[in-house]
């Protein structure tokens, strides 16, 4: 075999990992609650003071490698995203229009209930009905009324949304 195609010393190839796809479109502006923002923090802090360093003690290895190649990754995108960051403070009462961070309950024609927060795309959580600004329920929902019936499309059909309950933290 030709020595072109061999390696000569046994330095482990650099772990690549795909950048991470931002989830906000061109140009849109990167809203935070302020919860959101200090949750970011708080979660730079931990990987910098303590997964790092906890990382970079182990013994090399593939797995630590590409470990590690994550962390770095994420600080990156956490950083990226605090940067970027606009910290929207909840507006002053009344709150009786629906506005970014605001957790807002509506009834689907007179059924049972459902509990919406409009927040950043760095804090959505489904499983908490966390919902980006820019998600088509959150833009259904954006500055409607109390009491006011807001049309929505969901993809078992359309339906109307009342709006029932709208609090700030």
């Amino acid at each position: 075999m030709s020595k072109a195609f061999t390696r000569e010393d046994d330095t482990p190839e650099p772990v690549v990992l795909p950048r991470p796809v931002s989830l906000l479109p061109p140009g849109a502006k990167n809203y935070l609650t302020p919860g959101g923002a200090q949750q970011l923090r708080a979660e730079l802090t931990q990987l910098v003071d303590q997964e790092l360093p906890a990382i970079r003690s182990m013994a090399v290895s593939d797995d630590t490698r590409e470990q590690l190649a994550r962390v770095e990754q994420r600080i990156a995108h956490v950083q990226e995203s605090l940067a970027s960051a606009e910290v929207v403070s909840p507006p002053l009462p009344p709150h009786d229009v629906v506005r970014f961070g605001a957790t807002v309950t509506v009834r689907e024609n007179r059924k049972a209930e459902a509990i919406y927060r409009i927040v950043g795309v760095d804090e959505t959580d489904f499983d908490r009905n966390w919902v980006s600004w820019l998600s088509p329920i959150a833009r259904a929902l954006v500055n409607a009324r109390l009491g006011q019936r807001v049309p929505f499309k969901f993809p078992s059909g359309a339906t109307e949304l009342e709006i029932v309950r709208i609090a700030y933290e």
